[in-house]
C-alpha cells in the first residue's frame, strides 16, 4: 500500500504489541488503541477511572498533536470501559476534550482491557493537508 505511513510520536507511549502507535492514510490518521501508561516512563496509571481517562486521553491528544492536527480534527472514537458502572465518570472526563463539535463515537464494556487497565481508546482523525 504505498500511501501507507507509520507515525510514532516520542510523546505518547510506544506499542507494547506487534501494531503501529498510529497509521496514516489517504489523510486520515488511524490511532491504536491507547490505554493510561506514561509515555516518559512506561508505567501504568493505576487510579480512577477519571485518573485512567484522562492518562489515555493525554496520550491520544499526544499522537493528534504530534500529527499537527487538533482534537477538534477527531472524526471516531471507540471507547473501551472495564465497567459501565463508571460510564458517567468517564464521560465527564471525556467531555473535556471534546467540547465543541465530538467526534461521532461508540463505547463498549470489555470484559477485559490490556494490562488490567479501565478504559481503552483509539481514534480516527482527519489531518492537515501538510502531513
Amino acid at each position: 500500500m504505498a500511501d501507507k505511513k507509520i507515525f510514532l510520536t516520542e510523546k505518547a507511549p510506544k506499542p507494547i504489541g506487534p501494531y503501529s502507535q498510529a497509521v496514516i492514510h489517504k489523510g486520515l490518521m488511524y490511532i491504536s488503541g491507547q490505554i493510561p501508561i506514561d509515555a516518559e516512563s512506561g508505567e501504568i496509571i493505576r487510579g480512577t477511572i477519571e485518573d485512567e481517562t484522562e492518562a489515555a486521553l493525554k496520550n491520544i491528544m499526544a499522537i493528534v498533536e504530534g500529527a499537527g492536527a487538533t482534537m477538534e480534527d477527531v472524526l471516531r472514537v471507540s471507547c473501551y470501559v472495564a465497567d459501565m458502572e463508571d460510564f458517567p465518570r468517564f464521560n465527564a472526563v471525556y467531555a473535556k476534550y471534546f467540547a465543541t463539535n465530538p467526534p461521532a463515537r461508540s463505547t463498549f464494556q470489555a470484559a477485559r482491557l490490556p494490562l488490567d487497565v479501565q478504559i481503552e481508546l483509539d481514534a480516527i482523525v482527519a489531518l492537515p493537508e501538510q502531513v
